[in-house]
C-alpha cells in the first residue's frame, strides 16, 4: 500500500501514537459523518456494536446512519485504557437524547485492532445507556 494510503500513526503503537489514535477516533465520530467515520475500517472490518454483528465499511456506514438517526445531539469522549502491538482497549462516554427529548449518558469499553497500514480492522464494544436529566449533562 502507499504511503498516502496508510492511516497514521501505525501499529506498533508506543504511548503517544495510540493517545493519538484515540483522540482522531473520538473527533471522526464527534463529526457524525458516517461517510468519514468508516474510512478509518478496513473494506472488511468486523464489528460487534451490543448485540449487532457488522461487517465491512458499507455495513458500518448504514449502521451510523441509523445510530445517529436516533442518538440526537450525540456527544462522545474516548480514554485509552491499553495497547499492546496493534491493540488497543479504550473506554468511553456519550451523551445524547431521543425524539422524546429523554436525555442519556452510554457507558462502555472497546477493544480494537489494527492492520500493518492503520485501519481499524476489528472493533467490539460494549455498551450501557443509563437515563438522565438535561441537567446532568457532562459532555
Amino acid at each position: 500500500m502507499s504511503i498516502a494510503n496508510k492511516r497514521y500513526p501505525l501499529p506498533p503503537f508506543n504511548m503517544e501514537t495510540a493517545l493519538q489514535k484515540v483522540q482522531a477516533a473520538e473527533d471522526a465520530w464527534n463529526t457524525r459523518d458516517p461517510e468519514k467515520v468508516s474510512l478509518a475500517y478496513t473494506i472488511d472490518s468486523e464489528w460487534r456494536n451490543r448485540t449487532d454483528f457488522i461487517n465491512g465499511r458499507e455495513e458500518i456506514k448504514a449502521f451510523l446512519t441509523s445510530k445517529w438517526e436516533k442518538e440526537l445531539d450525540y456527544k462522545l469522549k474516548k480514554e485509552l485504557w491499553g495497547f499492546r502491538e496493534n491493540r488497543m482497549a479504550v473506554r468511553f462516554e456519550y451523551e445524547w437524547h431521543d425524539e422524546a427529548d429523554q436525555w442519556y449518558r452510554s457507558y462502555g469499553n472497546e477493544l480494537w485492532e489494527f492492520d500493518e497500514d492503520g485501519y481499524m480492522q476489528k472493533r467490539f464494544a460494549s455498551i450501557n445507556d443509563m437515563p438522565i436529566a438535561e441537567t446532568d449533562r457532562k459532555l
